[in-house]
């Protein structure tokens, strides 16, 4: 096995990669000079610790801890893959005073699933990334309409960035924000899925939930005149990935 590899799975060193993470997002969320642009039918869902399905691109995560309003942050709980590098975040997340629900497209996919449920049912708010873990960048997986359409609750759209970031050239341009700027947290509008919702019903929620998300990214990198980062080209191969239950709502995790 590689040094490099060794290090990676040494408890000691994944702590500590996850404090050094979590310190920075505590930087972050505490020196950016933070606007939040909230619909009227969003707001009330925003009010208190409602059991809501938030969902925001892979590459704007860091900067939606800071959109999470609730008292208890224990409340807010992110899909996490349990893979080597999920375990690194979950860890960070958990600094954060955060819980995370652990899920695989390999393994624990159904558990997954269950405990999404349980967490809602408990009255427990959900952030999934629904082109994660691996893409395809900014196109949704259907796990969060599946959430949806079990529990009853509302999926809520949400992006942000800042005035100063860095754009990494990863599979998600991933997004690191600057601290000591300014930023902007812009909510969609809410996606209700009727529990009888057909396949082809299923189809128009991802899409809905997909363009929401791309325009509300488009406004908040014009806001501060970035160049704009768009989605990975729709294949041919694309629509059999919508399919699978399990598969989606576990692969559709950070």
């Amino acid at each position: 096995m590689k040094l490099s590899k060794r290090i990676l799975r040494s408890t000691f060193f994944q702590n500590l990669i996850a404090r050094l993470i979590s310190s920075y997002i505590s930087l972050v969320r505490s020196t950016v000079r933070w606007q939040e642009i909230v619909p009227d039918e969003t707001r009330k869902y925003l009010e208190g610790d409602s059991n809501i399905i938030g969902c925001f691109w892979h590459a704007r995560m860091i900067m939606m801890f800071n959109a999470w309003k609730g008292s208890d942050r224990s409340k807010f709980h992110m899909l996490i893959s349990a893979h080597r590098d999920g375990r690194v975040i979950a860890k960070s997340i958990e600094n954060l005073g955060f819980s995370t629900v652990e899920g695989s497209s390999r393994r624990g996919g159904a558990t997954a699933l269950v405990n999404l449920k349980r967490t809602l049912d408990k009255g427990g708010a959900i952030g999934i990334t629904p082109d994660g873990p691996k893409g395809p960048r900014m196109r949704a997986k259907t796990g969060a309409i599946k959430a949806a359409q079990m529990t009853g609750r509302p999926i809520l759209p949400v992006t942000g960035t800042v005035a100063s970031r860095k754009v990494f050239n990863s599979w998600d341009r991933f997004v690191l924000p600057a601290p000591f700027t300014k930023g902007v947290i812009i909510w969609g509008t809410p996606i209700y899925v009727e529990r009888d919702a057909s396949k082809e019903q299923q189809e128009k929620y991802r899409l809905e939930l997909e363009d929401q998300l791309n325009k509300l990214t488009q406004m908040a990198d014009q806001s501060f005149r970035q160049n704009l980062i768009y989605p990975d080209p729709i294949s041919i191969q694309e629509p059999s990935t919508q399919s699978d239950t399990i598969q989606e709502i576990s692969d559709a995790n950070t």
